[in-house]
């Protein structure tokens, strides 16, 4: 029997993190080497994805740096055959690649709709893909394949175009859970709430009340708030969870909070603790 202590344990696995060069993707590809895992980065940005990948190996892991637009197959495809090159086998992917165009939904550009989908969403399933054709094959088989979703696929909290990509996300991950079981294949998805820090650019103190204010645990969300829930996916302590989507936002979708909530003690996070990213 596995002790529960080693359940989490990433060691000799192999893992992609598609948009691992910064942000979100950057700190779940560092979560990965710290529990043991050899973790590829994904990116378009060269210059930040090669300073994850120097972060990574001073962890004692390997690491390396792939340029890729996921929403290019041919792109995807020798992006994951590269990386399996390199490794050996692929055990982990974090579909992390996203990005947010702004704007109403009435004055949309449909340029931009389809941007944000042919990455988001189409990104997100090429990458599943590639990988699977590998997992599937390689010994033994299977693999954990983790997409990252978001409050949005719940709630309307955005515009159209992220909020439907997430909602596809998130279904898109039941789908191909009930597809690749057969392959010892698990997929499952990770939804953030507000993350106080997001494509580079950190909410504003007033927004950042607002967000304490209207949620139950009390603190804007950290990235590192990711971290368990990501190594909970990619390990063995979820080898019997698939098509599940986990929503990582402190209680802030479980009712509308037109009024702020009450705290009776204060959070487990401070205000200075919540830049701790």
């Amino acid at each position: 029997m596995q002790h529960s202590s080693s359940l989490f344990d990433l060691s000799g696995r192999k893992a992609i993190v598609t948009g691992g060069a910064t942000g979100i993707g950057q700190s779940c590809a560092l979560a990965l080497a710290r529990a043991g895992a050899d973790v590829a980065i994904a990116d378009r940005n060269a210059e930040m994805g090669d300073e994850t990948v120097g972060s990574i190996r001073a962890l004692g892991r390997d690491s390396i740096f792939v340029a890729c637009d996921v929403s290019q197959s041919d792109q995807v495809n020798a992006m994951v055959d590269s990386v399996v090159e390199r490794f050996g086998r692929l055990d982990i992917l974090l579909n992390n690649a996203g990005i947010f165009v702004p704007g109403a939904d009435d004055g949309y550009a449909k340029n931009d709709w389809d941007r944000v989908l042919a990455i988001n969403l189409t990104g997100t399933w090429l990458c599943a893909c590639a990988a699977m054709r590998h997992m599937s094959k390689q010994s033994p088989p299977g693999g954990k394949i983790i997409n990252i979703g978001s409050l949005g696929a719940h709630i309307a909290c955005s515009n159209g175009a992220y909020d439907a990509s997430k909602a596809g996300v998130v279904q898109l991950t039941r789908t191909l859970a009930g597809r690749w079981g057969g392959y010892n294949i698990n997929v499952n998805s990770v939804s953030p709430g507000y993350v106080g820090k997001v494509f580079g650019q950190s909410r504003s103190a007033e927004s950042r009340q607002v967000l304490r204010d209207r949620t139950p645990l009390g603190y804007v969300q950290r990235m590192k708030d990711l971290h368990g829930p990501i190594l909970f996916f990619a390990s063995s302590a979820s080898d019997f969870v698939t098509g599940q989507d986990l929503i990582v936002d402190g209680g802030h979708t479980l009712g509308t909070w037109i009024i702020p909530l009450e705290r009776r003690v204060p959070p487990r996070i401070d205000a200075a603790g919540e830049l701790a990213e």
